[in-house]
């Protein structure tokens, strides 16, 4: 067993991108700091917290992978001895000259060992909103699973993290693929709205959980309603049987929560259904 944070950050209001940039890694240093001092060993933060959500800036505010936020997230993990997901940043690639929405894994020796650009891109214009992060971002190909190995209540631990991001959630196979390549435990930064956020945040992280048993761990930003685009909140943790093991409210905060593999190994043993899977039967 070990323990996890997920730093449910309050979101920068300042419209310098320097000032802005520099008060979201202070907001950040200082919660991860937290989550490490209370236990945690594996710590995110949520889904673009370096720039305010919204496509008009994401290029403004990008950086190429190795730029100042990426050294600003591999130090603090190297520092805290943690694995830690780095929410997700706007990824400037010059290769493409394309933005991405990126999360990164740092492990404890500052390692960057997995990266994940969001595969599939909020475009709606239906259910009261209008949004289409595809005018401004590249999409990602591939789902990201990764081994990590933390210290845990009897010892070393390790086990496959997976990492998606967001709107990700809404795709069921991107999680059964993740699940295939050996994730148990899958960490999803991600900035459910007020409207989708209600409906289907809590519905979506046990339906994920249950359908692969796995633990799903979704970091938000806090809510914000001075923001542009109000985050729900809500960061949580569901467990494979599909049961939140920790549920934050609106307001910023560090959220614990256990991560119990045996429990894990339980749950598969007493309902083995995915080794009753028939793929031959299965549109994929």
């Amino acid at each position: 067993m070990f323990r996890i944070a997920l730093c449910q950050m309050q979101p920068s209001l300042l419209k310098s991108v320097r000032k802005h940039k520099e008060e979201a890694r202070e907001r950040a240093e200082r919660m991860v700091r937290d989550a490490a001092a209370g236990g945690a060993v594996l710590v995110s933060l949520p889904e673009m917290w370096t720039c305010p959500y919204d496509t008009a800036v994401f290029r403004e505010y990008a950086e190429e992978e190795g730029g100042e936020t990426w050294r600003f997230l591999a130090e603090l993990a190297k520092e805290q001895q943690i694995v830690l997901v780095g929410g997700s940043v706007p990824e400037l690639d010059p290769a493409d000259d394309k933005v991405y929405n990126t999360a990164y894994v740092f492990d404890q020796t500052g390692a960057c060992i997995a990266k994940h650009r969001k595969a599939h891109l909020f475009d709606i214009n239906a259910v009261g909103m209008a949004f289409r992060e595809s005018d401004a971002l590249g999409a990602g190909d591939k789902a990201t699973v990764c081994e990590v190995t933390v210290e845990g209540s009897e010892g070393p631990e390790t086990f496959g993290l997976g990492v998606a991001i967001c709107y990700d959630i809404r795709f069921p196979e991107l999680f059964r693929t993740m699940e295939l390549d050996g994730a148990k435990l899958v960490v999803l930064p991600a900035a459910f709205n007020m409207t989708t956020g209600p409906a289907h945040w809590d519905l979506s992280h046990r339906m994920r959980a249950v359908d692969n048993q796995i633990y799903m761990a979704g970091c938000s930003p806090a809510r914000e309603t001075k923001a542009s685009y109000v985050a729900w909140g809500h960061s949580c943790v569901a467990d494979p049987w599909g049961t939140f093991v920790a549920h934050a409210d609106t307001k910023p905060c560090v959220l614990f929560a256990e991560i119990d593999l045996a429990h894990l190994e339980d749950v598969r043993a007493r309902l083995p259904f995915l080794e009753q899977r028939r793929p031959a039967l299965y549109h994929l």
